[in-house]
């Protein structure tokens, strides 16, 4: 009579599936020191980099927005369902010289900016400090500055 449990054939699962979980852990663990290490990076780069102040064009604006949704059971009975969303808003300027630099800005500065807007960008490295738009760009300014007069 053979023995199920002996040394053999069930034996290479129990050598396989640890080696592959930790194979997996390295993944996610040098995935997530990645991240963290160029994040810091770009953040010393960021540091080390002069502040600017440069005339710039507003050219386009984006958002990104990623979605979460979970569901959770508790029992046989009750189900609990979440989602969340996160946003991301992007402007990028055009400079005198045609380069075009993208940043992410807040939703605020984002909902404040428009396309073709003129004005004085602020920013270090890749780090969005300000824009200060120049008072005749806004449009329809000078029409409407006649009637407070």
């Amino acid at each position: 009579m053979v023995d199920p449990y002996a040394m053999g054939a069930g034996d290479a699962m129990f050598q396989i599936v640890p080696i592959f979980i930790g194979i997996i852990f390295v993944i996610v663990i040098g995935s997530i020191l990645i991240s963290v290490f160029k994040g810091v990076g770009e953040w010393q780069k960021n540091e080390q980099s002069p502040k600017l102040s440069m005339p710039a064009v507003v050219t386009s604006k984006r958002i990104d927005v990623t979605k979460r949704s979970n569901m959770h059971h508790h029992n046989d009975t009750h189900h609990h369902h979440s989602s969340s969303t996160h946003t991301k808003y992007y402007v990028t300027f055009e400079f005198e010289s045609g380069d075009r630099s993208e940043f992410h800005v807040s939703g605020k500065e984002y909902g404040l900016l428009s396309e073709d807007d003129n004005g004085v960008l602020s920013f270090q490295g890749t780090r969005y400090l300000g824009f200060e738009r120049n008072k005749g760009s806004i449009s329809g300014g000078e029409e409407y500055q006649s009637d407070y007069k």
